[in-house]
């Protein structure tokens, strides 16, 4: 098989689960972080030419990242392209699965690790509520139905904006302190929130996690239980 993926969780999916299986990624694919293989430009702006050169048996793309349009050049060039859509943590399993197959392997071990890890979750000792900005300038947050927002609901983390009418709402900040959640979760992408860049807004404590644990299905999910658990218990102190 020769694979292109679009989307840098399932670059990552491949790339650990079909090893050279890759023939091309998007430059925001950074794992692993040795990843030697043609580069297509971004998610949003693609080099669909470039894309078709490369005479793959298959494109991986995803639903939210990726545009309508690219994807339908590619199919009118021939290419199958095969679009996930992740909602939710069963989403991310089920659609992992898939994309691995589509490529001709058998099931990891690192999926049955991320199952089990995510399956013994002990209870959480209290909720909170959350607002989980993804943005800055303008602000934006995590909204109804994602993929991150459903991680940090079973790790006793409730999004203050889960019932909004967008998925990624933007919200002035003077709302977003109005709100008064218990913590601020700030990711180190999309937008990279620091120490220095994000905690200055709110007076509210703010947890600083790897957004490749919070946002990315792939082989990361096998830790980021333990990972994301540790950043939230070491805001809430």
């Amino acid at each position: 098989m020769r694979v292109v993926s679009l989307v840098p969780s399932l670059t990552e999916a491949v790339a650990v689960g079909v090893p050279g299986a890759l023939a091309g990624a998007t430059d925001w694919c950074s794992h692993p972080v040795d990843l030697d293989v043609v580069r297509v430009g971004g998610t949003k702006n693609p080099d669909v030419p470039r894309i078709i050169g490369l005479a793959p048996d298959l494109v991986i793309a995803n639903e939210e990242e990726n545009r309508e349009p690219d994807l339908a050049a590619l199919r009118a060039a021939g290419i199958e392209v095969l679009v996930t859509e992740v909602r939710d943590l069963p989403d991310a399993f089920r659609e992992l699965a898939r994309v691995l197959a589509a490529c001709g392997a058998g099931r990891p071990g690192w999926l049955d690790d991320a199952e089990t890890a995510w399956g013994q979750l002990p209870p959480p000792d209290a909720r909170l509520t959350a607002v989980i900005p993804v943005w800055r300038r303008p602000w934006m947050v995590l909204g109804r139905d994602t993929f991150a927002g459903d991680l940090l609901r079973r790790l006793g983390v409730d999004n203050a904006y889960a019932t909004h009418a967008e998925r990624y709402p933007r919200v002035p900040v003077e709302e977003l302190r109005a709100v008064a959640p218990d913590l601020m979760v700030l990711p180190d992408e999309p937008y990279r929130f620091t120490a220095d860049d994000g905690p200055e807004e709110f007076t509210v404590p703010s947890a600083l996690v790897s957004g490749r644990h919070l946002t990315w299905y792939g082989p990361s999910l096998a830790e980021a239980p333990a990972v994301l658990s540790a950043a939230l218990r070491a805001a809430c102190r």
